[in-house]
């Protein structure tokens, strides 16, 4: 399944950085994570979007410069079916910014989008009444309800205003536990810990984490 990333820092922060390691990540990864990729970064208080169908290792990642917010997702799309570029993540809108890894089998909810996490992050903006957190709790609640079989649900959700990761999962944990590191103002959300780096720590299971 697909893998996530998240930074955000009260200084700027160089992106190439955590892509090149984010990347070779990805590469070696057990599962295939080559069907395209895309991120999200703040500039001068301003969205800046970037979508490649390539792998996100055999882009170059010395184009983008520096931010206070990244947003990273490198997709492994379900059965190898519907790759093109509209369908890499992240998904936005004019407020948020949507990543999500997993896989759920029989889903039963009602809600426009070309593939299935489209469908979940157009779901929870139906419950936001201001609060995404909120929004991301119940609609994750209903979907678990609404879902023969839960692999994993992974969501991450990021505004200016603030960044929510809800994690749930039935199995293999060592694949679907995200992992967080925060270091002074640098707050890192990501699928699997970075190599030789202290600090990193297991997010629980079944939880909501405001950031």
């Amino acid at each position: 399944m697909c893998r996530l990333l998240f930074v955000k820092s009260e200084n700027k922060f160089e992106i190439e950085h955590y892509l090149k390691t984010f990347a070779e990540l990805c590469k070696s990864s057990k599962e295939y994570q080559g069907h395209g990729w895309g991120c999200s970064y703040l500039v001068d208080g301003q969205w800046v979007h970037y979508h490649n169908i390539s792998p996100i290792w055999k882009d170059n990642l010395t184009q983008f410069k520096s931010t206070k917010h990244l947003t990273v997702h490198a997709r492994s799309a379900f059965q190898d079916k519907d790759i093109f570029v509209e369908n890499n993540m992240p998904f936005y809108d004019e407020k948020y910014i949507f990543t999500f890894n997993g896989e759920l089998q029989g889903v039963k909810i009602k809600s426009e989008g070309r593939i299935g996490a489209e469908k979940i992050f157009n779901f929870i903006k139906r419950f936001d009444k201001g609060n995404i957190a909120e929004a991301i709790e119940k609609g994750v609640g209903i979907i678990k309800k609404r879902t023969e079989y839960l692999r994993a649900m992974n969501i991450i959700i990021t505004s200016k205003e603030g960044t929510v990761l809800s994690s749930n999962f039935n199995e293999d944990p060592g694949y679907f536990q995200m992992s967080k590191k925060i270091a002074g103002d640098t707050t890192v959300l990501s699928s699997v810990a970075f190599p030789n780096e202290e600090g990193w720590q297991k997010i629980e299971n079944n939880s909501i984490g405001v950031y």
